[in-house]
């Protein structure tokens, strides 16, 4: 395993993984520097949060959407709020209720008696980064209007179809412990989402760290450190990011191994495939590196897999998922 992982890292700095002799370069100075501002804006108002942010970020730099499942309270809206001020993004929040209509988060077409004509009313889902909030009290109408957006990115009402602002990126949330008056999303709307993730409760040193920052309103001022375009940009070097043929077939070991594990009544779909390989890429540039490594591929499995696998006899999918993880040995 560590001569694998040292081949790996001589290798890359030689250009010649799998005869490969045009390397991806590393990101300029100026796109690290960009990354680190982002990364220390969020970690200004989500405290003590290091490995969320990190996952959120993956999430944005490798083109997928988020799903936070937790518990009121813990800063997921802030959270949302920063990242999209941070890039100089259009904020946009869905307070999903039962009486949410598809056409409060598409738009409509509004008739205008002055022209003559329908005129169309965007909707929320109009922004770069947008916050469905408590998403599992919509219901399963209101909910399929995001599949094709968070898929597609397009909008299609009335047989017209309008692209969403680049970047997107949905931020959903949902509170695993009330059940009553919840609707539990489909396979595909969870299917649709890159990872999940919770943040938790902070310990007792972060939670009085939040308290001081409040006699410090000053500090919460944040500004704009990276523009849309870089991080389209960025977007395009993290999938650029190489990735080995027996790293990739480790991956697809993974996703299939849960088709046939005698505990799971549904496995991962080849979507959860190409989000994993997808995620691993982004985690290696954000961590300096224009190369994946196995650990990297354990570390998200549990994020990118777990929701979009039914266990059976009611287990839970990440007791499976780190049992598949132990099992399903490195090609």
């Amino acid at each position: 395993m560590l001569l694998r992982e040292l081949f790996l890292v001589l290798s890359a700095k030689c250009g010649v993984l799998s005869g490969n002799t045009n390397p991806m370069p590393y990101a300029a100075p100026s796109m690290r520097e960009k990354i680190d501002a982002l990364t220390q804006n969020l970690a200004l108002t989500i405290v003590g949060k290091t490995e969320a942010i990190r996952l959120v970020l993956v999430a944005l730099l490798a083109g997928g959407h988020a799903l936070l499942e937790d518990v009121p309270g813990v800063g997921k809206t802030l959270l949302a709020k920063t990242l999209a001020r941070s890039i100089e993004g259009k904020f946009q929040r869905l307070q999903c209720t039962p009486d949410l209509l598809p056409t409060d988060i598409t738009g409509t077409n509004i008739w205008n008696p002055k022209s003559g004509e329908f005129n169309f009313l965007s909707g929320p889902i109009f922004a770069n980064v947008v916050l469905a909030d408590e998403i599992n009290r919509a219901t399963p109408r209101t909910q399929s209007a995001l599949l094709e957006v968070m898929e597609e990115q397009q909008v299609t009402v009335d047989g017209v179809s309008r692209s969403v602002p680049t970047p997107f990126f949905v931020i959903a949330t949902q509170n695993p412990i009330e059940y009553q008056g919840t609707f539990p999303l489909p396979e595909a709307q969870l299917d649709r989402f890159m990872l999940s993730l919770s943040l938790g409760y902070p310990n007792e040193a972060e939670e009085l760290q939040m308290l001081q920052r409040l006699q410090k309103p000053s500090t919460l001022n944040l500004e704009p450190c990276i523009t849309l375009e870089k991080v389209q940009e960025l977007r395009h070097i993290c999938s650029k990011v190489r990735v080995e043929t027996f790293l990739q077939q480790y991956m697809l070991d993974l996703v299939r191994a849960t088709r046939h594990d005698e505990e799971i009544t549904l496995g991962v779909s080849p979507r959860g495939t190409v989000a994993l390989q997808r995620a691993t890429q982004a985690l290696a540039f954000l961590l300096g590196r224009d190369y994946t490594i196995p650990d990297d591929v354990k570390f998200l499995a549990p994020h990118v897999l777990c929701h979009r696998l039914i266990p059976a006899g009611g287990r839970r999918a990440k007791t499976v998922v780190e049992r598949l993880l132990r099992s399903v040995p490195i090609p």
